[in-house]
């Protein structure tokens, strides 16, 4: 009968790198020790398959040292951070532990369940996603499909209006949810993917039509553009079920075709297009993926630039004015300004007027602090039932805001789902 209880082997700095005789100095290896030593190379860097290699075939840490000439501190420290790397996969024999975790995965402890005798019966792996190594893959991913893509033919206007080299029209588009259900009997209003699709193109017409015609326009995607991120229909993190009224794979193919259209529209009015596309909770890789895609796809197109900042905060120059953008699901209105201006303390310091714009919440809020005016937006998109249900319940709207070269804000236009009936 199993008496035994589940017991958990984190696996941390400490535990994973106990050093082995042949790293501790023994000038005979064991056997088994230099079996681990070689399993581990499937994990190494090239340096560190360099140490492994002197290591095993000296016999010890201090040998291989005095071979390549080094401190014998160096070639111990460069095994011990191998096993910590190879144990965050899930290899570490030292701990019975030899079945690393699929890539872009990371191993985060293990539950072992004994019977009376001590004798292992059960062992369950815990692992969790390894979010810099799934952005890793993601972009060797979108490097090999680059060559595959169709490139931006770029597009030729005979005549642009004359435009005034002093502006820049920044559109904010945040929290729009492609992809999301919501049903009026419901949440009070509807929508789904062909209406937010319809409902996209008519604000940018209105707004590029209703704007005045600067030099400059920023395409300013704050983040939560696609309502959820996979094949599962579940926010990353929280792993909550949304309601959605589509695959995903649709999802991605309308997202795409969403913003190439819309930037085409911007290439009319516009000299130069800079894109902006924010790291949120709901779509974290796939803002990722569409930042790469379209950095690939307009790469042919110098009218165009996509900012491929892989952090969550984002900065625009336009003269003595900075423009700073994130989601607002890791800072608020409150503290976000510090954040900005220790991440781009150059941008800040020569600039005169700076403004922060942030979503996520769905409402909207200023404030004016002594270092930015900062700005949390509405969206364009209804309210869902677990908003409707919760009470988070705000206006639609979306705004082109005018910045000037020298004198910040100098205009805005903003347009609700009611004035595009």
């Amino acid at each position: 009968m199993l008496i035994g209880t589940a017991r958990q082997i984190q696996v941390n700095a400490n535990s994973s790198s106990r050093e082995s005789d042949l790293t501790r100095g023994k000038t005979e290896p064991f056997g088994r020790e230099k079996d681990i030593l070689i399993g581990l190379k499937q994990f190494a860097t090239d340096k560190q398959k360099m140490y492994v290699d002197n290591v095993v075939e000296f016999g010890s840490a201090n040998a291989a040292a005095k071979h390549l000439g080094v401190n014998e501190s160096t070639v111990r420290g460069a095994i011990k951070s191998l096993k910590n790397a190879a144990a965050r996969k899930g290899y570490s024999p030292e701990h019975d532990m030899t079945s690393p975790t699929a890539d872009g995965f990371k191993f985060t402890g293990q539950s072992v369940l004994r019977d009376s005798e001590g004798n292992i019966k059960l062992k369950w792996e815990k692992t969790s996603i390894d979010h810099e190594r799934q952005l890793e893959l993601m972009r060797e991913c979108i490097e090999a499909m680059k060559g595959d893509i169709p490139l931006y033919v770029p597009y030729i206007k005979d005549h642009i209006n004359e435009q005034n080299s002093n502006l820049a029209n920044c559109h904010i588009l945040t929290d729009y949810h492609l992809g999301m259900m919501a049903w009026h009997e419901e949440s009070g209003e509807d929508w789904d993917m062909k209406l937010a699709e319809e409902m996209i193109y008519k604000w940018f017409s209105m707004a590029l039509n209703q704007s005045p015609n600067a030099e400059v326009g920023i395409l300013a995607n704050v983040g939560d553009l696609l309502h959820w991120d996979g094949y599962d229909a579940v926010t990353p993190t929280s792993k909550h079920i949304v309601d959605a009224d589509t695959r995903f794979q649709r999802l991605c193919r309308v997202a795409i075709r969403v913003i190439r259209r819309v930037v085409d529209m911007m290439l009319v009015k516009y000299k130069t297009v800079h894109i902006k596309m924010c790291d949120a909770n709901h779509d974290p890789a796939s803002e990722s993926w569409l930042r790469e895609f379209f950095h690939a796809f307009y790469e042919t197109e110098p009218r165009v630039e996509v900012d491929t900042n892989a952090g969550t905060y984002y900065c625009y120059e336009h003269g003595l004015t900075s423009l700073f953008f994130h989601h607002g699901h890791r800072r608020k209105v409150a503290n976000v300004d510090h954040v900005f201006t220790a991440k781009f303390r150059e941008v800040f310091g020569r600039t005169k007027y700076s403004y922060a714009h942030i979503g996520h919440l769905h409402s909207r809020e200023l404030k004016e602090t002594n270092l930015m005016i900062v700005e949390q937006h509405r969206t364009m998109a209804a309210s869902d039932a677990y908003a409707a249900n919760g009470g988070w319940i705000s206006g639609r709207e979306a705004a082109v805001i005018t910045y000037h070269k020298e004198f910040g804000e100098v205009g805005r236009i903003s347009i609700t789902p009611e004035m595009l009936k």
